[in-house]
């Protein structure tokens, strides 16, 4: 099939117009994102079984039109592996596409394969072998070439297909809805926010420090962050992550000491330099003056939890009950990173889930009512959220 180039809102408008008439349509998109903190979207492709276009959201001012389809819920949206996808719409249009039936995460609901790629399900599928050849390519740049532009379009021709295909089976099966919500949850997560005050829980070897070097990763990994989002910068060209922990850990208290730090950027220290190091002397200042009882919390791990490996070794085991019981993969039902969510959950004063106002994943949608029987009565009754 021929694919249409979309640069004007007139053609936008009559495509989309189009596709608010068909129960599902394929969508992907193209973005670059190397130095910034949000993905920058190049491209989007649509194909509803009509029509096969390629959208330049870089030539049109109004993408109203489109922001009108993703949001309407007569219209089925089908991607592959969209957490990406997710980010991108909402960076864009500050919304999310509703609803969603990802391909990867229904075929690995139908025993195809836990993370099966694009090009593999659509020659399980369609048996197409589909041309990688133009993967890296610079989505922002203009004009873009010939073999660019059908390698995108072949991104959603094949994937309207393998829907229909794994829709059917899916349906037979009775577990159409744990697609729908296990997306719906996902697009959640990824309109949550990471307050500043608690980016110090995402900082690698946070448990090594002591409250008052902890006080001070708070203050620094909190502006670290607020400048990332202020900036669109990613997060290590603000600067190193293992850069900041060090300055924690050590107390830095000038910008020799900050220089003195192995592999430091000395762009970023004669940018930030200044500004860190007055977070860390207000830090330490603060930290003085509150009571011991107020202080910040040092970081727990759970491998530092007595009975951590006999629950965890238990809720694998319930997992995999649940999972024989409804004849999918115990990756399905929930990995050693959802398990260790729900543990930190339960027994950390301060976790990333609660305070981005969430539930562990295996609480959440389709998960709840088949863990939360077990989970009860082996961790007790849930924590205030």
């Amino acid at each position: 099939m021929q694919y249409q180039l979309i640069t004007t809102f007139e053609e936008l408008e009559t495509v989309c117009s189009m596709a608010q008439r068909q129960g599902a349509v394929a969508l992907d998109t193209e973005f670059v994102r190397t130095r910034t903190l949000t993905p920058h979207l190049g491209l989007i492709q649509l194909y509803d079984g009509q029509q096969l276009v390629l959208i330049d959201p870089l030539a049109i001012d109004n993408m109203q039109p489109f922001v009108a389809l993703l949001e309407n819920e007569a219209v089925v949206k089908v991607l592959h592996s969209c957490s990406e996808d997710l980010e991108t719409f909402l960076t864009a249009f500050d919304t999310v596409p509703k609803p969603i039936f990802d391909t990867q995460f229904a075929a690995s609901i139908l025993g195809k394969g836990p993370t099966l790629g694009y090009a593999k399900l659509v020659e399980m599928l369609c048996d197409v072998v589909l041309d990688k050849g133009e993967s890296r390519t610079d989505w922002l740049a203009r004009p873009l070439r010939e073999a660019q532009l059908s390698y995108a379009a072949n991104d959603v021709l094949y994937l309207l297909p393998c829907y229909h295909i794994l829709a059917e089976e899916i349906q037979e099966v009775g577990k159409a809805h744990w697609v729908y919500e296990e997306m719906a949850l996902l697009a959640a997560k990824k309109r949550a926010q990471l307050p500043d005050d608690f980016a110090y829980l995402a900082i690698k070897n946070n448990w090594r420090l002591n409250q008052e070097q902890l006080t001070v990763l708070q203050a620094l990994a909190a502006w670290r962050l607020h400048t990332a989002r202020q900036k669109d910068m990613a997060l290590n060209f603000v600067f190193k992550e293992g850069h900041l922990f060090e300055a924690a850990q050590r107390l830095i208290d000038s910008k020799s000491g900050l220089s003195r730090i192995n592999g430091v950027n000395h762009q970023s220290i004669r940018r930030y330099g200044d500004t860190i190091i007055g977070l860390i002397s207000e830090a330490r200042e603060k930290f003085a003056q509150t009571p011991e009882k107020l202080r910040l919390p040092t970081v727990l791990r759970l491998i530092d939890i007595p009975k951590y490996k006999k629950h965890l070794a238990e809720l694998k085991t319930i997992s995999e009950q649940i999972a024989e019981s409804n004849n999918v993969s115990s990756d399905v039902i929930a990995s050693k990173k959802q398990l260790n969510q729900l543990l930190k959950w339960y027994w950390f004063q301060v976790d990333e889930t609660r305070v981005q106002g969430l539930k562990p994943d295996v609480l959440s949608t389709w998960r709840e009512a088949l863990f939360m029987p077990y989970v009860s009565q082996l961790l007790g009754d849930a924590p205030n959220s």
